[in-house]
């Protein structure tokens, strides 16, 4: 039986970028507005993070902005992420705090999955964070661009595992590398409705998943590896019959429940 009992979908920032981030080979010169985004997941057992969100600082203070997104490197620039969208902002709604949370699992290290990570330690979190060994490996490599170091380190120990795993009961880590060295994806089991797939970063949008498209940017070129991810994923979800949610598409954000509300 699921120990879920309710899940929210946190939308931390707003990025625009050319389509061509999300889907390899397509969308050169069209613009987009991409959600950020986290997810809550409470448990009889404990609240789980899904990812983080970005470091709020190195967006809204100008010296770290032009530091971390010089444009250079970023040449769409920094999300925009107001107060509210901040993690211990969310839980406060919720007459939560940081301390509150007993889990972190992070599907990737990039900026805006694991950028949270020093707010929430500064707030009193302590939980533990899990991260993937090939994925921490790749990011402390500096090959690529998208995982700042210091949003991953020296915020507490991390919980180092390989593979895929069962968090708690209904909830399990499954591997979908390719954008990434080590990403991983989460399947919950719903306590009402059918199971949730949070594709992460394997799925931008929902042609990724209709299409089968990799996202445009993967790790030392593995696109054929991120298209096994998402077509793993879609065999999960027929054998399962459960929701394949992609993570930066806003026309499917806005199809879910709005915070505070829940799923469940």
């Amino acid at each position: 039986m699921s120990a879920v009992k309710k899940l929210w979908p946190l939308l931390t920032a707003t990025h625009r970028y050319e389509k061509t981030i999300s889907t390899h080979g397509r969308g050169a010169g069209e613009m987009i507005d991409a959600p950020i985004l986290a997810y809550l997941i409470e448990t009889v057992n404990g609240r789980i993070l899904y990812d983080v969100g970005c470091d709020y600082s190195k967006i809204n203070e100008p010296a770290l902005c032009a530091h971390y997104y010089d444009p250079a490197t970023f040449a769409f620039g920094a999300p925009v992420m107001t107060p509210e969208q901040r993690i211990p902002a969310y839980l406060a709604r919720l007459g939560l705090a940081p301390a509150d949370i007993d889990l972190v699992f992070i599907g990737h290290l990039h900026f805006d999955h694991a950028g949270g990570l020093g707010e929430l330690a500064r707030c009193g979190c302590g939980a533990d964070v899990h991260v993937q060994k090939d994925e921490l490996d790749a990011a402390l490599s500096g090959d690529d661009a998208a995982a700042f170091r210091d949003d991953f380190i020296g915020h507490g120990p991390l919980h180092v595992v390989q593979g895929e795993y069962d968090l708690c009961s209904g909830v399990r880590a499954v591997s979908t590398p390719g954008h990434t060295a080590g990403h991983m994806s989460l399947w919950i089991e719903m306590p009402t409705g059918a199971p949730v797939i949070l594709a992460g970063d394997a799925a931008d949008l929902m042609e990724n998943i209709d299409d089968e498209v990799a996202p445009g940017g993967c790790w030392q070129q593995q696109y054929d590896r991120a298209e096994d991810s998402i077509r793993k994923l879609k065999r999960l979800a027929r054998e399962e019959n459960a929701q394949l949610w992609p993570n930066h598409d806003f026309a499917f954000y806005r199809s879910l429940q709005a915070f505070p509300a829940w799923h469940e």
